[in-house]
């Protein structure tokens, strides 16, 4: 398996990915996504994207979202590479924060992510926080990396040199569990009470 920057002729692949998952394709270019696929057969196994904002009289601002793992290759650390990646362009690209806007942020959490007030978003982010909630994922709530503090946790390291597809349909309580276990979720000990801006 390795990740690598998407190609134009995958578009058509990204798009139709995206949308079964329900993800955000909004100002969608392919060029700002990376897709893991598998050396062996060729299978892409997941993708995500780095979006850069340029507002007028700010600096850039670097958001990391559409992250997606193929139903078959779930639970083997896929996504946390393709977050990796992604991080790593930022820091190729000097960015000190990367900034994400997420459902589920105990996934992100796991590489040193933060959840944040909503009021410390830059501006450009705040509205498009509001818009997501709206649109796609109305528990979205503003997270941030220090580039510099992210980490790998090393089982997911460890999955991903062994993943392969998986060809047994789980049961539907598996596949909770294996997508808990995925976004670094332990039912058992989860809460979601992060600030979601809603008063």
């Amino acid at each position: 398996m390795y990740v690598r920057d998407a190609k134009n002729r995958e578009e058509v692949w990204l798009l139709d990915s995206i949308e079964a998952m329900g993800l955000d394709d909004t100002a969608f270019r392919s060029r700002d996504y990376v897709v893991v696929v598998d050396e062996t057969s060729g299978e892409k196994a997941g993708f995500g994207r780095i979006r850069i904002h340029k507002p007028d009289d700010a600096p850039e601002i670097c958001e990391l979202t559409s992250i997606g793992v193929v139903e078959r290759w779930r639970g083997q650390g896929v996504g946390a590479h393709v977050v990796e990646r992604l991080i790593d362009k930022a820091s190729d690209d000097d960015f000190e924060e990367v900034y994400a806007l997420v459902g589920v942020p105990d996934y992100l959490a796991q590489f040193g992510f933060e959840p944040i007030e909503t009021d410390e978003l830059p501006p450009k982010l705040h509205d498009r926080l509001e818009a997501k909630r709206e649109e796609i994922e109305p528990d979205a709530i503003p997270m941030v990396l220090s580039v510099s503090s992210f980490r790998m946790p090393d089982r997911l390291r460890e999955r991903f040199k062994d993943a392969g597809p998986q060809d047994v349909e789980p049961s539907d309580e598996d596949d909770a569990e294996e997508m808990a276990e995925e976004f670094g979720i332990d039912p058992d000990e989860a809460t979601y009470k992060y600030d979601t801006g809603r008063h």
